[in-house]
């Protein structure tokens, strides 16, 4: 296959593009508007659109099951498709207080907490005490040592849930498999809207390569692994990304649907200049600034994310 040298995207732009998710608008009530949290939507607007996550995990649904597809050039010309399988690899969401408790008669039937050897997932069906587990640490870690974060709660939100993936490529489920999982526990991760979420909301997901088409050789620079982060509020829904590459110089109309692009980027095994030899050299830059966003990202919510620091060469005992 030979590639046709009208294309305007690069390799990595395709990677973002292709890896995407685009979900589904929806027109908030207007009884509803008032009830909305000024802190995190202080803007007045006879409007308001959201997205629920139950329609956001389902642009995952097709790329659990077969890979997202990534049309990639080499370096001679060729060209071909890449495919990816996503993997939840860490989220945490913060909800204001109501939203909390409205929940908590959910899930109370459970312990409101699910761990294993190689992960760690919670939910805060408890008061600011359990908040203090924010920070990514198992319920063996030395919680106690912090003070209780009440006073961060009008600004973050309440923890309602968090997960951090730490067992190897191999052990993991793809993305809509943990969450269906997930789901029978905690309901509110199909049931909450954007605009219930706070800004420290978020999610960071792990993509690895599977195969290519057309197959036949192994490409060293096809191995990359890739982590993106993407917000869950509605509180970003309009900022301009720089790096959203579906804008192509134009604002999404309202009712359009909603496109979340990864404000954050880690990558693992880049071989190679597939990835950073488009766009004139200016991709290595753009790399370099989503990867910088991912560290001051987690270094603002104190989170050791485990999939970032092995991305990283950094090893933890």
């Amino acid at each position: 296959m030979i590639f046709d040298g009208g294309s305007k995207q690069s390799n990595l732009d395709c990677f973002l593009h292709c890896t995407t998710p685009v979900v589904k608008s929806q027109f908030l009530p207007k009884n509803e508007i008032r009830n909305l949290n000024r802190l995190w939507h202080p803007w007045e607007r006879e409007k308001v659109e959201y997205f629920t996550l139950g329609d956001l995990w389902n642009c995952y649904d097709e790329w659990s099951a077969y890979g997202a597809g990534v049309p990639i050039v080499l370096n001679n010309g060729e060209t071909l498709v890449q495919y990816y399988v996503p993997y939840l690899s860490a989220i945490q969401i913060f909800t204001s207080h109501s939203s909390v408790h409205s929940l908590r008669e959910e899930t109370e039937s459970g312990d409101g907490e699910i761990r294993d050897s190689f992960s760690d997932s919670y939910s805060d069906e408890s008061e600011c005490d359990k908040l203090c587990r924010w920070d990514g640490s198992s319920s063996e870690d030395g919680a106690s040592e912090q003070d209780c974060l009440c006073h961060v709660n009008e600004r973050l939100g309440y923890l309602y849930f968090q997960y951090f993936e730490r067992s190897t490529p191999y052990g993991r489920v793809p993305l809509m498999d943990k969450i269906n999982g997930l789901s029978q526990r905690f309901p509110g991760l199909m049931s909450l809207r954007s605009v219930d979420l706070s800004p420290a909301s978020w999610m960071a997901v792990a993509w690895y390569p599977i195969y290519h088409i057309p197959m036949g050789r192994t490409i060293k620079d096809l191995s990359t692994c890739f982590l993106t982060y993407h917000t869950l509020s509605s509180s970003f829904q309009d900022m301009d990304l720089e790096d959203d590459i579906d804008s192509a110089g134009r604002k999404r109309k309202e009712g359009e649907d909603i496109a979340l692009p990864p404000f954050g980027l880690a990558t693992y095994k880049m071989q190679g200049n597939v990835w950073v030899s488009g766009n004139y050299g200016r991709d290595q830059d753009r790399l370099g600034s989503l990867l910088s966003v991912a560290d001051s990202w987690l270094k603002q919510l104190r989170v050791q994310h485990h999939d970032f620091n092995y991305f990283m060469g950094i090893r933890r005992g």
